[in-house]
Parts: C-alpha cells; structure tokens; sequence
C-alpha cells in the first residue's frame, strides 16, 4: 500500500496555486513517475490533500497514471462531521485498488462527499461533477459598512458582524443530534490559564473569533497556527455559559478599550487545549506528546495532521 499526504501549498485556496509548477508537487510527481515503471504494483494507494486538488493539473495526472496502470478508484471530500465529531475539517481524499473490477460503490467522474454506505442510498445528492474545472467560488455574505445603503436581511449585521444567514447555520449545525457535543472531548483536569486568551488579543480580534460553547456540535478547522494567531486558526471556547454573547457585543458600542476588554473577559474565552484537538481529530485516548515538546509546536503538529477515523475509514473500505 502506498499512503501519501503531499505537500498542500500548492493547491491551496489562499496560497498561489502553483500546481504543477510549484517544487512542493515535485515528490508527487516523482512517485507518478516511478509507478508505472515498478516490477511489482502497490495493491492499495490512498491519497489525502486540501479541498482545491480535485480541480488541479496535478489531480488530473495521478487519475492518468492510476487508470494506466490498472487501478480502480474513488475520489472524496470528506469531513468528520459525517463521524458525527464536532469539527469540521474538510479534505480531499482518493482511494485505489488494483483490480479490473469497478469498486462497488465507484462512480465515474464524481468526488463523493460522503461514505459509500451514504452515497448507496442517494448517490446523486451528495456527489459534484470532478470533471467541471471551474470550482465554484463560495459565496460570502455581503457586509453593509454604508450605513446609508440598505441591506437585505440576510445580510444586516446583528453582532460581531455575523449576518442572519452565518447565525441560521450555526443553529442548524448546534441542532444536529447526529453530532456530539464538544463536552465530549473536552478535558476536566487541567490548569487552563495558560489557554485564556489575553486581553489583547479580545480587543484585537474580537470580531473575528468563532466563539463556542461545550453544548455546540461544531467547531473550526484547527490550523497549525493555532494558539499563536487567532484569525482563521480555529475556533475558542467560551467558558461562561450563563453569559450571552449577543448581549456582550451588543453592549460594546460606544464603550472606551478598557470597558470593552471588561466585558469581553466576562465570556471567559480559551483555546482548545492540545490534548482536546488531538480528540476531535480521533487520536486514542492514550496518545501524548513528550513534555519536552512545547504547546506551541504540539499546535503546529496536530494542524498538519489529519481524522484518524477519517482514515481508518478509507483504509476498512479499500480491504473490504
């Protein structure tokens, strides 16, 4: 079995998007080199990268070099939100067997985004065309800073520049029974002080903060950056529950920075800990870092690193 998770950057949505021409590709293409060149093909071969090389050059030469050299294969977007764990982290993945029968769950010119049991009962809800290159951008919601112009409600500002539509979604998502609770994976025996957020940083970003309580059914992909910037790097953990957040930004306005940091310290905002990440991302409950690794670098670790059950998963499926 051949497992390859290449380097992301050049099929990112927010780097350059080299592709093909980015040296990061070259130890990909070297592989796609080799293979069809081996006394003795790998049975399995299971491929993991960022949502964005589904629709790259690169994605569109390893299916050439797998039908070349035999291989059956299926194309995924998968996140762990399908296992029911309360983090969304959506990635790319490609299974391939090495057999001249199609997989029984194969379906030609699709990436499925979710399980082959999912798709079996309605294949055609939870499937995109892999063939239409053009990837739709995804549309944001418009955010009215013109006081004089007029908004549509979904796009008025309520609080923390968060839009009708942005609170809909996460109320559907909080109301998914199918997922856990982020209680469920938090830890109960540790000192969180080093894991508040400094005031600085809630003056700063606090518009910006995905906020979530333990009761909530989601949070934001984790970034290896985690911990040392705060935009875009994951969600933090708001550990007054009896404290609305609605009613602490809306009483903002108007406030001087010493009032505002008052008030935004009363949501008692944390990161997740290491060891909490390491849980949604399916790692067993034994697992550690060693004490000489700092919080900082077990941040950046667990950033680069993908679902175990999402894995786990694609592997059972290709033996089966």
């Amino acid at each position: 079995m051949i497992l390859m998770s290449p380097p992301c950057q050049p099929f990112t949505r927010i780097g350059l998007q080299g592709d093909v021409t980015d040296p990061r590709t070259n130890s990909l293409l070297y592989i796609l080199n080799i293979l069809p060149r081996l006394q003795k093909l790998p049975k399995y071969v299971l491929l993991e990268n960022v949502k964005g090389f589904e629709v790259s050059s690169t994605r569109d030469l390893l299916i050439q070099t797998l039908e070349n050299c035999g291989f059956q294969y299926q194309e995924f977007l998968l996140s762990p939100t399908s296992f029911g764990i309360p983090n969304s982290r959506l990635r790319y993945f490609l299974i391939a067997k090495l057999q001249s029968e199609p997989l029984p769950f194969q379906a030609p010119g699709q990436v499925l985004m979710e399980f082959p049991k999912t798709e079996s009962e309605n294949p055609e809800k939870n499937t995109i065309d892999a063939e239409n290159k053009i990837e739709r951008k995804k549309i944001e919601p418009n955010i009215c800073f013109d006081k004089g112009r007029q908004c549509s409600g979904k796009e008025t500002i309520l609080f923390k520049l968060e839009t009708i539509q942005e609170l809909d979604r996460k109320h559907h998502q909080d109301n998914d029974l199918s997922v856990q609770m982020l209680k469920d994976f938090l830890e109960d025996d540790v000192d969180m002080n080093q894991y508040f957020l400094p005031p600085k940083s809630l003056l700063r970003y606090a518009l910006l903060l995905d906020i979530v309580k333990p009761t909530c059914r989601r949070s934001t992909c984790f970034t290896k950056g985690y911990g040392s910037y705060v935009e875009g790097t994951g969600s933090v953990l708001q550990t007054t529950e009896d404290v609305q957040i609605e009613d602490i930004y809306k009483s903002l306005t108007n406030l001087s920075q010493e009032e505002k940091i008052t008030k935004l310290l009363m949501l008692k905002l944390r990161y997740f800990t290491p060891k909490e990440i390491a849980n949604l991302l399916g790692f067993p409950s034994e697992f550690g870092f060693p004490e000489k690794i700092t919080v900082k670098q077990r941040y950046r670790l667990l950033g680069n690193s993908l679902n175990v059950h999402v894995v786990a998963k694609l592997i059972k499926i290709l033996y089966e």
